[in-house]
C-alpha cells in the first residue's frame, strides 16, 4: 500500500518546518512547497530569504521541494480585495482572505493536480471528525482566521502542530535539528514586511485630512484620513477645542461621505453608541439550527462574547446580550461552541 502524499506549505518558519518533520516521522510521503506571495516593489524583498530557509528545511529533512508562484493570485484575491474594503471605509482581515484564496484554495488545487492526498500548514488549530477546533496553545490559536473552511476543505487538510504548545514546537525543531529552530516568529501581514498598515495604505489610497468631532458635533481636532482608523480603536488627537479633554479617545463612528470621524472619551457615550445587532454576509456555519446560543469573537484573540444568531428575512443576524465596543464592519465574526469553531462571517451592517 502506497503512503499518503501530503504537500506541506513551507514558509521558512519553524511551525511549518516542524509540521513537515512530524508528517515524515508519521510515514507520509512529504513534499515541501514554498508559496510566493505578492509584495510591492517599493518594499525590501524578503521572499527570497524565506524561500532559502524553506529549501534548507527540505534539504535537512530529505524531502522534495517545489516553488509555487502565486503572486498574481495573491494580488487579485487578497490585496485588491483588502484595498477595496478600506476604500469603502471598512476594516478587512487579509489573513482570512489569504487562507481562503491562497493556502486552502490555489495551493490545494496545485497539490491535487500533482497527486497529493492532503495539504498541511503550520497553523495552530485542530481538526477532528471534519470539525475545526482551537489550537491547544490558546496564545497561538489561529482558528479565528480559518472560519471559511468547510467540511469539504477539512477532509484534505492537516494541522500537525495544532495539538502542541509553541514551546513544544521549538523543542521538536531542535530535536529534528532543523535549520530554523531558533528563528523568530514572523510578525504582521506577510506582504507588508516591517511597514505599518498606515504606510502601506498611503501608497494605494488617496486620503484627505478631515475633522474629528465629539458626540455633541463639536470639532475637537483633525484626522489624517479615514482609512487609517477603525471603530473601537483608541487614538490620541491634537485637540483644538479650548478646555476639551486631551483623551485618549475611542473612535465611535466614521462618515465616509463627509470625511468625518466621531470620537468619545466617555464610557457611557461609547456604550450608548455601541451596537448589539449586526447583519452578516459571506456566512459559513456548521449549525443545525439557526437559533443556537453561541459565543463569538469579533477580533483575533478577543474575548468570546455570548451571542444569538438567527436568520431574519433571508439575512443572518448576530445579536449580543450587551452593547459591543469595537465592532468594526468588514471584520470577521467567528462563532464557537466551547473549543469548537463552528464557522463565521463578515460583519456587514449595523442594525440600530
Amino acid at each position: 500500500m502506497s503512503m499518503k502524499k501530503v504537500f506541506v506549505g513551507l514558509s521558512g518558519g519553524v511551525d511549518s518546518a516542524v509540521s513537515a518533520a512530524l508528517l515524515k516521522q508519521q510515514g507520509y510521503d512529504v513534499t515541501g512547497v514554498f508559496i510566493k506571495a505578492w509584495q510591492p516593489d517599493w518594499l525590501p524583498c524578503t521572499w527570497r530569504e524565506e524561500r532559502r530557509d524553506a529549501m534548507k528545511v527540505a534539504l535537512a529533512l530529505d524531502i522534495p521541494f517545489l516553488f509555487l508562484d502565486l503572486e498574481k493570485e495573491y494580488k487579485n484575491g487578497v490585496v485588491d480585495k483588502m484595498l477595496a474594503e478600506y476604500k469603502a471605509g471598512r476594516t478587512p482581515n487579509p489573513d482570512v482572505l489569504c487562507n481562503r484564496e491562497i493556502k486552502f484554495g490555489h495551493f490545494w488545487q496545485f497539490a491535487k493536480e500533482h497527486g497529493a492526498d492532503f495539504i498541511a500548514t503550520g497553523h495552530y488549530a485542530q481538526i477532528q471528525k471534519l470539525s475545526l477546533y482551537e489550537g491547544k496553545d490558546k496564545e497561538k490559536d489561529q482558528s479565528y482566521f480559518l472560519w471559511t473552511l468547510t467540511q469539504e476543505d477539512l477532509a484534505h487538510i492537516i494541522f500537525p502542530v495544532g495539538s502542541l504548545e509553541k514551546s513544544e514546537v521549538r523543542k521538536l525543531a531542535r530535536q529534528f535539528k532543523l535549520p530554523v529552530s531558533e528563528k523568530k516568529d514572523s510578525q504582521g501581514i506577510c506582504f507588508m514586511g516591517a511597514v505599518s498598515m498606515e504606510e502601506f495604505l498611503s501608497h494605494f489610497i488617496k486620503v484627505k485630512v478631515g475633522k474629528v468631532l465629539n458626540t455633541k458635533g463639536e470639532v475637537i481636532g483633525t484626522h489624517q484620513g479615514l482609512v487609517y482608523y477603525t471603530i473601537g480603536e483608541r487614538h490620541g488627537f491634537e485637540v483644538k477645542k479650548k478646555g476639551a479633554s486631551s483623551g485618549p479617545f475611542y473612535i465611535v463612528a466614521k462618515d465616509l461621505k463627509k470625511n468625518i470621524l466621531t470620537v468619545s472619551d466617555t464610557e457611557s457615550e461609547i456604550l450608548s453608541l455601541s451596537p448589539r445587532k449586526v447583519i452578516l454576509k459571506d456566512v459559513n456555519l456548521s449549525l443545525h439550527t439557526a437559533d443556537a446560543g453561541l459565543a463569538a469573537r469579533i477580533r483575533y484573540r478577543g474575548e468570546k462574547l455570548p451571542v444569538f444568531i438567527n436568520k431574519i428575512r433571508k439575512q443572518w443576524v448576530a445579536e449580543f446580550s450587551e452593547p459591543v465596543r469595537g465592532l468594526s464592519l468588514g471584520q470577521s465574526i467567528v462563532f464557537y461552541d466551547g473549543s469548537t469553531c463552528l464557522g463565521g462571517a463578515i460583519m456587514d451592517k449595523i442594525i440600530s
